[in-house]
């Protein structure tokens, strides 16, 4: 089969294309013929060997990526054989391979790619949307919020901006430049302002007027916007954390705040990430539970994934583009 490997940590120009030894499936394992892989900014992050509370750098070589759809075309002893020839979506976890033309997978891993939808978007779903599942259990929207999402032309700010507007609510998208804006108003946003522009902060405020302010801020930037964001919360207003890219890949860290300071304004904040998101999901296996919601909402079309697609030959164009931020939605590699 054809993969991208990563023989040596450093930039996207290190990821290659080369042919390599098909995998073969061992017990209660499937292989399935990759349609489509995601493409992750942790990607990016451990291709430069950096590490994370949850991740550390991959022994070398390898291929990346944890999130892939296609058809199972081989089985593993002792699984069950009505896998074989179906399309199936599912997130590889903390185990790499995502990236080439067949890959392994657990069988408990798998779930059935509903008819809705093609291969790029169920991978989508499986990662992207399993995490916006998460971060939504915190916010309980109601027709009388006022949302804010930072990084709204984003994977998960498309799919938060969506799932509000469903709610009823109000929502402001926060996007930088005017291809940007122009997607998080086709998704529904009440308001779309470019925080590359100083000014947003004042902008949002005029176009809310003096009564009302945002009740909620879906947070994954952090940084300057992130505050200026933060500030703009009304009183008893929820500020949910998710990522700081702001301080780009892997660095900075969540916004602090002085002591008293959002207590004395109602505010709630909270990281929702991780273990917070999975208690919240509860069940025997929560992150399932949170992919088996994502797939459900993708598949009565109340969401609907945005994918911007590279050719599995181009992932190293795919992380440049990924890390410069010009992309929109989730990316993914197509063999």
């Amino acid at each position: 089969m054809h993969a991208v490997r990563l023989h040596a940590f450093g930039p996207a120009g290190n990821l290659t294309y080369e042919k390599t030894d098909d995998p073969e499936p061992g017990p209660g394992q499937v292989r399935i013929a990759v349609a489509a892989a995601g493409v992750h900014l942790l990607d990016a992050a451990l291709r430069e060997g950096l590490t994370t509370a949850v991740h550390t750098a991959p022994e070398l070589p390898t291929i990346p990526g944890r999130e892939v759809a296609g058809t199972v075309d081989a089985l593993g002893e002792g699984t069950d054989p009505a896998w074989l020839g179906r399309r199936v979506v599912a997130h590889l976890g903390m185990v790499p391979g995502g990236y080439a033309e067949l890959a392994v997978v657990p069988a408990a891993k798998l779930h059935a790619i509903p008819a809705s939808l093609d291969a790029a978007q169920a991978v989508a779903m499986i990662g992207t949307g399993r995490t916006t599942m998460g971060i939504l259990q915190f916010a309980e929207l109601t027709a009388d919020d006022v949302a804010l999402v930072t990084s709204a032309a984003g994977g998960i700010g498309q799919l938060v901006v969506q799932y509000a507007k469903h709610a009823g609510a109000t929502v402001v998208g926060l996007a930088g430049g005017p291809a940007k804006l122009a997607r998080v108003r086709e998704l529904g946003a009440d308001l779309a302002v470019d925080y590359d522009d100083p000014s947003w902060p004042q902008q949002v405020r005029t176009a809310l007027g003096p009564s009302r302010n945002p009740t909620v801020l879906f947070d994954g930037v952090g940084g300057e916007p992130g505050r200026a964001a933060v500030d703009l919360l009304g009183p008893g207003g929820r500020h949910l954390v998710f990522g700081w890219s702001s301080g780009g890949l892997l660095s900075g860290g969540p916004l602090e705040f002085a002591e008293g300071e959002l207590a004395a304004r109602g505010i709630t904040s909270r990281s929702v990430l991780g273990p917070p998101m999975l208690e919240k999901a509860g069940g025997p296996d929560p992150m399932r539970t949170l992919e088996e919601r994502a797939m459900a909402e993708a598949a009565t079309g109340r969401l609907v994934p945005s994918v911007h697609r590279f050719p599995l030959a181009e992932a190293a164009a795919a992380h440049r583009t990924l890390e410069t931020r010009a992309t929109m939605g989730k990316v993914v590699l197509i063999p």
